[in-house]
């Protein structure tokens, strides 16, 4: 229990103990001042962390923070796994990719919550993509919504929108699932019955969903319209994170983008091309914020900053240890 609630309880009870005045009763200033006096004590005590260090709550508790339905389906996510893989888990909060990923999400989260340079219309719709496909773009996509769900402020719904190759599911070590794809076709009515609650405080995954030809239709359609609007607007304080297809790989992730408040694409230190990244950026032209990480780098690339427009530009690398293997190995 935090020093603000223990203050509060003990406001309470002195309040049924008779000591605090009703309407009709006379004040006792001799212990008022007493529980007031205790609650401004807690309030000035009461650490003010960006990010809660708690590791993870019961499936229950997580899904009422993350605002998703109790009747929603319980995944675990084996957090011991992710670490093995490099990746951010809220039980490693100090790690080093959790430090890059704190770097990485500010900016964004400014912009989320309209804070930003400029007001960002659906600033809470974020999607990750690339120009390529194995440049990253899942394994930050996951690290991103994992650092987001640290928040004390916010939660986070991760949605794998890469139809054509989901891995989400597969990176956290899940079956496949029902998703949003079958929400678009009309096979499931209720976008929440999808939704998976997870034993990550704050955390909730929009898996895929079922393999469709039409993919690309069926996200420029009315349908997905309502559904990003209904997403954005409905919890205030959610971040929705998509792991979305490259940029030159379909047209998929193109259209999708023209919904996004913010874009941010993941380019291979070493590989991907100047040509590949204008020419991928020339495609999402009317997303108002696009930004840049820079993945895979060594030591030489820590550091390097790329702006484009008004949007913001940041890159990170991790550097010659054990976790750069995890890194780029991790799903496309």
């Amino acid at each position: 229990m935090s020093l603000i609630e223990k203050a509060v309880e003990r406001l309470d009870m002195i309040k049924r103990a008779g000591a605090v005045p009703g309407p009709e009763e006379g004040a006792r200033p001799d212990v008022v001042p007493q529980a007031a006096e205790a609650l401004e004590v807690a309030v000035e005590r009461e650490p003010a962390h960006e990010e809660r260090s708690t590791p993870s709550r019961s499936i229950e508790d997580a899904g009422a923070h993350a605002g998703v339905p109790l009747s929603a389906r319980s995944v675990v996510v084996d957090l011991a796994r992710l670490e093995r893989m490099g990746m951010v888990t809220p039980t490693l909060p100090r790690s080093m990719i959790a430090e890059e990923y704190r770097v990485i999400k500010r900016p964004l989260i400014r912009n989320a919550e309209g804070r930003g340079a400029a007001a960002v219309e659906n600033g809470n719709l974020i999607m990750i993509t690339s120009a390529l496909p194995g440049e990253g773009k899942s394994f930050t996509a996951i690290n991103l919504a994992m650092s987001i769900a640290m928040e004390l402020d916010h939660t986070v719904l991760l949605v794998d929108a890469d139809f054509s190759r989901p891995s989400v599911l597969k990176a956290l070590g899940l079956p496949p699932e029902k998703g949003l794809m079958d929400v678009l076709v009309g096979d499931v009515h209720d976008l929440s019955k999808v939704i998976l609650r997870t034993n990550v405080e704050k955390l909730a995954i929009l898996p895929a969903g079922m393999t469709q030809p039409h993919a690309t239709e069926l996200i420029a359609s009315d349908a997905m319209n309502r559904m990003l609007e209904e997403m954005a607007a409905r919890y205030a304080e959610r971040i929705i994170v998509f792991d979305s297809p490259p940029l030159l790989a379909t047209t998929e992730a193109r259209v999708l983008a023209n919904h996004m408040g913010q874009v941010v694409m993941v380019v291979e230190a070493d590989r991907t091309s100047h040509g590949a990244v204008r020419q991928a950026l020339s495609t999402i032209e009317s997303c108002p914020v696009k930004s840049l990480v820079l993945n895979k780098a060594q030591d030489g690339g820590r550091g390097k900053l790329y702006g484009y427009g008004y949007g913001y530009g940041y890159g990170y690398g991790y550097g010659a240890d054990s976790r750069s293997d995890s890194g780029s190995a991790a799903p496309g």
